[in-house]
């Protein structure tokens, strides 16, 4: 018997299943409930999360709402971000349109607003169940909130081993892959000569801590979605006088009901549907409880204040960067050829900026895969941290062999290994999504009490 084959069988079956209509359904109808509960949040609440955030960036945080901690809400924020933007927002979505059609974009909109929701209720969960170390350090997650919240040590623990497996395979060595093969393609540099090198990077950066972890993302993370935003508003101004029909190709096929040409079995519909939502619940990560980790080594200390940031990373995205990436390759028209994944990225930024639109790209997945890398490092680390203790050798030892990975990644060859990863990514849901729907009482009465203490300041003044 081939155990490989067999072991490769049973994955796929599963695979099929944590990133199938069900799962779907159960990610999406999770944020749709936390959507109707806090009374359409992000939509009636937006001046206060936009506010809250982004107007907050450029300011310092006022002495009242920071303890001890010593990671900022925007520091914690970019270490999310950093995880979250990688090659999804630009693989994934060509992806998502190759396989789903235009209309996937609708559906990836979708998910992105009833994530924007998830993804908060996760964050003032983690704030609220975390732990304080010796040095003043939190840490949380949803493995967390379920043992304190649920009193259910045992899915913690299922969790916790479902994130530090999955932080060696995507977040770590399919980033690593996609860096190695974009700039073998664009600069000819040697595989393992790329690894080598961001192998390095990453041990330098993870083994100072979160304290140099946050200082790299708080400047990487704003320039690479500023850099990629311009990037991509330069060749939509060029192709300005087809963003609308862009827009009308993915309303048109995202209600479609046609069937799906090529002899492939469905309606466009549900073929937009299921890559759409997919590909944005695994670029955003709403709900994979990942996030949450960064999120609880902030300093804030009202869990909703540093919920209102879930909403605000969802926002950019899914609905800004994710958004870029579709209108270049809808109004390329390439999507209607054979190119699929980066080459049809590249194509599409090439046919506006020429040679420079390889070099570009190319960056641009440097710079987000790299940060993935950062990130995952950081809920790796404390998934295992949760498992073993605050064990030293044990922490040196991920960190070695996080960033030895990283090399092996580069070199490619690892598919089955992939799989396996995303199959974990997916897995990490299932915990999270049953604390997230246990607790939803206790999201919604923080929720309620915000507002409140909110309306009551204003009144004052």
């Amino acid at each position: 018997m081939d155990y490989i084959e067999v072991a490769h069988k049973v994955n796929t079956l599963v695979n099929d299943f944590v990133w199938g209509p069900y799962m779907l359904v159960f990610l999406v109808g999770t944020g749709v409930h936390f959507t109707i509960y806090t009374g359409l949040f992000q939509v009636v609440r937006i001046k206060i999360w936009w506010k809250a955030t982004f107007g907050q960036i450029f300011k310092k945080m006022s002495k009242e709402k920071l303890d001890d901690g010593n990671v900022t809400p925007f520091q914690a924020a970019t270490m999310a971000l950093a995880a979250t933007i990688g090659t999804g927002n630009i693989v994934g979505v060509a992806t998502a349109i190759y396989t789903g059609g235009p209309g996937a974009v609708f559906w990836m909109w979708v998910s992105g607003f009833f994530g924007m929701m998830l993804k908060y209720a996760e964050i003032v969960l983690a704030v609220k169940f975390r732990e304080t170390d010796e040095n003043g350090t939190h840490h949380g997650g949803p493995m967390y909130y379920i043992e304190k919240g649920l009193k259910l040590k045992w899915l913690a623990v299922i969790f916790a081993i479902f994130g530090t497996l999955a932080s060696f395979g995507i977040g770590n060595m399919a980033q690593a892959n996609t860096i190695s093969l974009s700039l073998n393609q664009t600069f000819g540099i040697p595989l393992i000569v790329t690894g080598i090198v961001i192998s390095a990077l990453c041990l330098f950066v993870i083994i100072g801590g979160i304290k140099r972890l946050v200082s790299v993302a708080e400047k990487l993370v704003p320039f690479m979605a500023v850099f990629y935003f311009i990037g991509s508003i330069i060749v939509l101004a060029m192709n300005s006088t087809r963003l609308p029909g862009a827009f009308s190709v993915i309303f048109e096929n995202a209600f479609s009901l046609r069937p799906v040409a090529g002899g492939v079995s469905g309606y466009v519909i549900m073929r937009a549907m299921r890559f759409g939502i997919a590909r944005g619940v695994f670029s955003n990560e709403a709900g994979m409880g990942s996030a949450p980790i960064a999120h609880s080594a902030s300093r804030a200390k009202d869990p909703v204040e540093q919920g209102l940031w879930g909403v605000f990373e969802v926002f950019v995205d899914t609905m800004i960067i994710c958004t870029m990436s579709a209108l270049v390759i809808l109004t390329s028209g390439l999507y209607q050829g054979d190119l699929a994944g980066v080459p049809l990225v590249i194509a599409s930024f090439s046919q506006s900026l020429g040679s420079i639109g390889g070099i570009f790209v190319t960056i641009a997945l440097f710079c987000f895969a790299g940060s993935t890398i950062l990130g995952w490092s950081y809920y790796g680390q404390q998934c295992l941290r949760y498992l073993t203790g605050d064990n030293r050798a044990v922490d040196i030892g991920y960190k070695t062999v996080f960033s030895l990975l990283i090399i092996v990644g580069a070199v490619g060859g690892l598919t089955f290994v992939w799989d396996i990863s995303d199959t974990l990514n997916g897995l990490m849901a299932i915990p999270n999504l049953t604390a997230l729907l246990l607790l939803n009482k206790m999201v919604i009465s923080l929720t309620k009490e915000y507002i409140t203490k909110r309306r009551l300041t204003s009144k004052r003044r």
